[in-house]
């Protein structure tokens, strides 16, 4: 039996913008003052985020993690959209790329998310002599790393620096705070997949 083939249109900057102001709204529209508190306990600007909410202004990555980690949600249940059923094609021409503010970091979505994801693949860019610091994620979250493209310095809590060229891989627990770098004169690419020890809502 063969799987439908799934292809939908481009998905827009407007159009991630609108899903995560959707998602986001489907989990505050509960509580009394739940804007005033996750921006409280997420440390984002509270006109940011209602902008974040309502639709009007893309969030940074990692605006976007630090909601996430306050929620105490997968990174990727903020960004995904329905899941249809078959096989799903994520072209490059159609990325869907989330950047930090400065726009030395990049992210790329390379999967299909479904309602409760169990790991999440992304195509990381980071521009040479860049470094981007994450806080730490949801206790059980892991991060395997494989480098494509040039060198990339990895730091994980009160672990040593790791170095690692094209070709090579880390797994790393990333319940910790955590740093990538890229050394040298290039950008470096990599692929994350991150995976959680249990599947939240």
């Amino acid at each position: 039996m063969n799987a439908k083939h799934v292809e939908g249109p481009p998905v827009t900057e407007h159009d991630l913008t609108q899903v995560i102001a959707a998602r986001l709204n489907a989990r505050l529209k509960h509580e009394k003052n739940a804007l005033g508190h996750l921006a409280n306990f997420a440390g984002v600007d509270p006109e940011l985020l209602s902008a974040i909410v309502g639709g009007r202004r893309a969030p940074s990555i990692d605006v976007l993690w630090q909601i996430a980690n306050a929620l105490d949600v997968p990174f990727g249940s903020l960004i995904a959209t329905p899941r249809r059923g078959g096989a799903s094609v994520i072209r490059k021409s159609d990325a869907n790329v989330l950047s930090s503010s400065d726009g030395a970091f990049k992210s790329r979505a390379l999967m299909a998310f479904g309602e409760k994801p169990r790991v999440e693949i992304y195509e990381l860019t980071v521009a040479a002599g860049h470094i981007e610091s994450s806080q730490a994620h949801a206790p059980g979250t892991s991060e395997n790393i494989l480098v494509v493209r040039g060198t990339l310095e990895i730091v994980a809590g009160r672990e040593p620096a790791y170095l690692l060229n094209a070709g090579d891989a880390i797994h790393f627990d990333a319940d910790v705070p955590h740093s990538y770098r890229a050394l040298g004169d290039d950008d470096a690419l990599a692929h994350l997949l991150m995976s959680y020890d249990d599947i939240r809502d």
